[in-house]
C-alpha cells in the first residue's frame, strides 16, 4: 500500500521465492488506459525480474474493471495458471458509481480468493483523481503493478507450500 513512507515498488528481492516455475495470469482492464497500460508494464517486468518465464505469462484484456472479476475467474479455469492478477483503474467522479464498482471488485476478489484454490491478487488503484493515480501507476509512488506481481509470487508460493503440507502431513490415529 502506497502511503508517503511507502513505495509501491519497493520490496526486498533476496526475500522472493523462486518463481521460474510459477505460470501467472494478469486480467487488465483497459479503461483508464494510460494508467492500466503502465500497471500492466509494472507488473509483467517484476515477474520477468524474479524469474517468471515470459511464456508462463498469460495477460487478457476486458473493457472496465467490473470486469475483473468475470475474467478473474474464466483464466483461472481455462489456463494453466497458479494465480491471477487483476489490474485496473477507478477514479472517483461526481456520481456513486465510483463506489459501487470499487465495492464490487473488491468484494469479487475476495470471493474468488475463498472460493478458488489458486491466489487473485487485488490490483486496482481505487483513487480520488488522475493525478493519485499516475502518482501509483510508475509515478513518485511507485507502481501498484510491481506490488500485485510481487504479491502474486508470494501468494502463488504460500498456496504451493500450504498444499504440499496438507498432503504430507501426518496422519493421526
Amino acid at each position: 500500500m502506497a502511503t508517503k513512507n511507502h513505495n509501491l515498488s519497493d520490496y526486498d528481492a533476496s526475500k522472493m521465492p523462486d518463481a521460474s516455475e510459477m505460470r501467472v495470469g494478469i486480467v487488465v482492464s483497459d479503461w483508464n488506459e494510460e494508467i492500466t497500460g503502465n500497471l500492466l508494464k509494472g507488473a509483467y517486468h517484476t515477474l520477468l525480474k524474479n524469474g517468471v518465464k515470459e511464456e508462463h505469462i498469460v495477460v487478457r484484456h476486458v473493457p472496465g474493471a467490473f470486469e475483473l472479476t468475470f475474467a478473474a475467474r474464466l483464466m483461472a479455469e481455462n489456463e494453466d495458471v497458479d494465480g491471477v492478477i487483476g489490474l485496473g483503474c477507478i477514479i472517483r467522479g461526481e456520481t456513486p458509481h465510483f463506489d459501487f464498482i470499487a465495492q464490487g471488485v473488491t468484494q469479487g476478489f475476495t470471493h474468488l480468493n475463498l472460493s478458488g484454490d489458486i491466489p487473485f491478487v487485488f490490483g486496482v488503484l481505487t483513487d480520488n483523481d488522475i493525478s493519485q493515480s499516475r502518482a501509483r501507476s510508475g509515478g513518485n509512488l511507485g507502481n501498484k503493478g510491481d506490488e500485485a506481481a510481487v504479491t502474486a509470487i508470494k501468494m502463488i508460493d504460500f498456496a504451493c507450500k500450504a498444499k504440499k503440507s496438507i498432503i504430507f502431513a501426518p496422519q493421526n490415529g
